[in-house]
């Protein structure tokens, strides 16, 4: 399904004036090329757009703000970038531009192969790094980055965090960039860039008025569903809750252990159906009993064994919610 993110919506996301003609340049981009690359799909342009939006400061910047700070000074000779080795300047010619902050000569170098590989009659820039903020490079820039990267899949899943990796190599300001993802996402969706109570209250959700892993993973199926597509088709998935992932403290964990290894050496003792010497060799003698026990049960019939089991699963489960 074909639904294009607006400029006006962009505004209405955006935390400040945005830069119209940086801004256009990105739209035409996308208005052109974002079918053939798969981001006609408004969770997929989402994700682009509130990653760009913190990139670019909402499009008011298309090229890196140049102090030089101490990192600005160290792109000189980063090689992982495609710079040379040599304090030669390539760290400011090569810095970086559209609003994706393309950055390094390997990535203007990809750029330019990228685009005549697509049939583009694109300028060299290496040779002219300037003329990647010319339309209509300066819209493309960002879309190649996206699609040369795979980013189409990250968004499919909602994972906002490994795209923020993907473009960053980290998570510098991934809030900055979860909230344009809630904002905009709320804008395309109908509502207010802050209501996010009222999506809530629509959506089933507890109304606290915070855009937490639950609201973000319901912002992300309703985007789905605009899209037509939805959770249960192969390519797309649930957004994940990576901040809501239970931590078993060490000692639960232990009790987990002991107790169903104490099963295990129950069926390896007494499977066989002869008691086993060598399962009872460095055993304490407080879980001897234990299982001396539990034969004599096992030999009734199994039946408080049973309720042994249940009751360990319950002090198991009482543990973790403590």
């Amino acid at each position: 399904m074909s639904v294009q993110v607006t400029a006006q919506q962009l505004r209405a996301a955006a935390k400040g004036a945005v830069n119209a003609q940086n801004m256009n340049s990105v739209l035409v981009a996308m208005n052109r090329y974002g079918a053939e690359l798969g981001m006609d799909r408004p969770h997929r342009a989402v994700q682009f757009y509130a990653q760009i939006m913190h990139e670019s400061g909402d499009f008011r910047y298309d090229r890196e703000v140049w102090g030089p700070t101490a990192a600005q000074n160290s792109y000189d000779t980063r090689a992982d970038l495609g710079n040379t080795p040599a304090l030669d300047g390539d760290g400011k010619i090569y810095m970086g531009r559209t609003a994706m902050q393309i950055t390094g000569k390997a990535n203007y170098r990809a750029f330019t192969d990228w685009c005549q590989s697509h049939a583009m009659n694109s300028p060299d820039f290496v040779r002219n790094p300037d003329a990647v903020n010319t339309d209509p490079w300066e819209g493309l820039g960002p879309l190649w980055f996206w699609d040369t990267n795979g980013l189409n899949k990250f968004a499919d899943q909602g994972d906002i965090e490994m795209i923020t990796r993907r473009i960053n190599g980290g998570i510098n300001g991934l809030a900055d960039r979860v909230d344009h993802y809630v904002r905009l996402s709320l804008v395309v969706l109908g509502y207010k860039p802050d209501g996010i109570r009222q999506f809530q209250a629509t959506s089933g959700l507890a109304v606290d008025g915070e855009a937490g892993p639950r609201t973000r993973a319901e912002l992300h199926k309703a985007l789905l569903a605009l899209s037509g597509a939805s959770t249960k088709m192969a390519a797309f998935s649930a957004a994940p809750v990576v901040e809501e992932k239970t931590v078993i403290p060490v000692a639960v964990e232990q009790t987990v252990k002991k107790k169903f290894n104490l099963l295990g050496w129950i069926g390896s003792a007494f499977g066989g159906g002869s008691l086993s010497v060598a399962a009872f060799a460095g055993f304490d003698w407080r879980a001897l009993l234990v299982i001396i026990g539990a034969a004599v049960l096992l030999g009734i019939g199994g039946l408080l064994l049973r309720h042994w089991i249940i009751g360990a699963i319950k002090d198991i489960r009482q543990a973790v919610e403590s």
